[in-house]
């Protein structure tokens, strides 16, 4: 008769466990029951089955504390060489020594659980106790480690702060450069090129020149405007708002720049054709050159409400009428000045004497002196403007609220956008003049 194998008895069984064993075996080839019923056997298979998941149970319990001391350490072996990496600069020698030590120590705590894991030699006594202390260890690791990287990135954020506060300085010491070169350049004359200035020696700073008179006459035209809808009892805050929705300005003087962008959109429309389509004269590119720059030097020398006088039936005049009815809204007129008279004596072919008019006149001769100059180039000049959302670039671009700029290079990850342009930019062959734009 073959023997009953009750169950796999592998080494790691307790005593106890083979003993049961073994009696189960005997009482299974003798055929003889204990008293007390035919049930014996199945209990005692019971307490068998019960032994050998308690022994399980056991095992698992060991294996995770041991993986627990095992995780704690390496979590110490990363503390202690993040407190090595922080110590390098400033140089803390003591902090350095103090954090090799416990690299050290903790490499040799996980060769003996190496050498104890292969030697199944692991301490299997009070497992809970070694894996509750382990993870405290490692708590407290993660928390060391967290500390460094605290403290890594406060020194971060104060060099951070201190390259902002020299780039403020630089900009302020660029900023006052530039006003002792205006007042040089404003005490030997007005900025306008000289009257004997030829066709083969225009270069872009005479461009520079009369782009800039241009932006100070819109921005004078673009005061008056905004002091004539106050007066009429406008809001300034929807009026700026219909114009560029859903920008937050900083400060309500900033407000104007939406006005500011409006106008030059309006004025600068169509600056990349010849005459801004106004006038179908057919000449060949070389004469069409000539005639733009000879315009321009006629023009520069007059004055505006002379020229209309002079040749109210010319491209300028017409460029002026124009550029009137699209800018001047027929209710902006009715609302500012109480009638249409302007609007109507333009219509008819004359040209209101009104300070209004006379401010536009004045900022729409320096766009057509601009325009002319642009077609006096080889390649001629082109216009640009840039879209909303666009990343700042300082290539091509230059902002007009410099706080916003200043507040985006302060921040970790400085990327400042585009609300709106404000005056268009321009290229002249390879040369680049920036946009002025305002940013969000």
């Amino acid at each position: 008769m073959d023997p009953v194998n009750i169950d796999v008895v592998t080494p790691s069984r307790s005593r106890l466990s083979r003993t049961f064993a073994k009696v189960l075996h005997i009482r299974a080839l003798t055929g003889i029951s204990p008293a007390g019923g035919q049930n014996t056997k199945e209990q005692m298979t019971s307490r068998c089955k019960s032994f050998d998941e308690d022994e399980e149970r056991r095992r698992k319990e060991v294996t995770e504390a041991f993986l627990a001391k095992l995780f704690s350490s390496i979590s110490s072996i990363k503390a202690a060489y993040a407190e090595m990496q922080f110590a390098q600069s400033p140089y803390d020698s003591e902090t350095i020594q103090s954090a090799d030590e416990m690299v050290v120590s903790e490499l040799k705590i996980l060769s003996e659980m190496k050498q104890c894991y292969f030697t199944k030699q692991v301490d299997e006594s009070s497992p809970g106790t070694t894996q509750l202390l382990a993870e405290i260890k490692e708590l407290k690791s993660v928390n060391k480690t967290l500390k460094i990287m605290e403290k890594t990135l406060d020194s971060e954020h104060e060099l951070k702060q201190s390259e902002l506060t020299l780039a403020r300085e630089k900009l302020k010491e660029v900023k006052r450069e530039n006003k002792l070169m205006e007042k040089r350049l404003n005490s030997s004359g007005p900025l306008s090129p000289p009257n004997n200035l030829q066709i083969s020696i225009i270069s872009t700073s005479h461009f520079i020149t009369i782009l800039r008179q241009t932006v100070k006459a819109i921005r004078s035209f673009v005061k008056l405007m905004i002091n004539e809808m106050e007066s009429a009892g406008w809001d300034l805050d929807a009026a700026a708002n219909s114009i560029e929705p859903g920008v937050v300005y900083s400060s309500d003087v900033h407000k104007s720049f939406a006005f500011e962008s409006f106008v030059c959109k309006e004025l600068f429309a169509g600056f990349n054709y010849a005459y801004f389509s106004l006038s179908k004269e057919s000449v060949s590119e070389k004469k069409r050159q000539r005639q733009f720059f000879d315009r321009f030097v006629v023009m520069k020398s007059q004055k505006p409400k002379e020229y209309l006088a002079w040749k109210p039936n010319s491209t300028f005049a017409k460029f002026c009428r124009t550029k009137y009815m699209r800018l001047v809204h027929p209710k902006m007129e009715a609302s500012l000045f109480g009638n249409l008279s302007q609007r109507k004596l333009l219509t008819s072919g004359g040209f209101p004497e009104t300070e209004f008019f006379s401010l536009f006149s004045e900022m729409a001769k320096k766009v057509w002196l601009l325009h002319c100059l642009a077609f006096s180039f080889e390649p001629e000049a082109s216009i640009f403007r840039v879209d909303k959302n666009c990343r700042f670039s300082e290539v091509c671009m230059e902002c007009v609220n410099e706080e916003a700029f200043l507040s985006a290079a302060g921040t970790a990850n400085a990327d400042p956008r585009v609300a709106f342009t404000v005056v268009p930019g321009f290229k002249i062959g390879k040369t680049v003049i920036q946009c002025q734009v305002y940013l969000a």
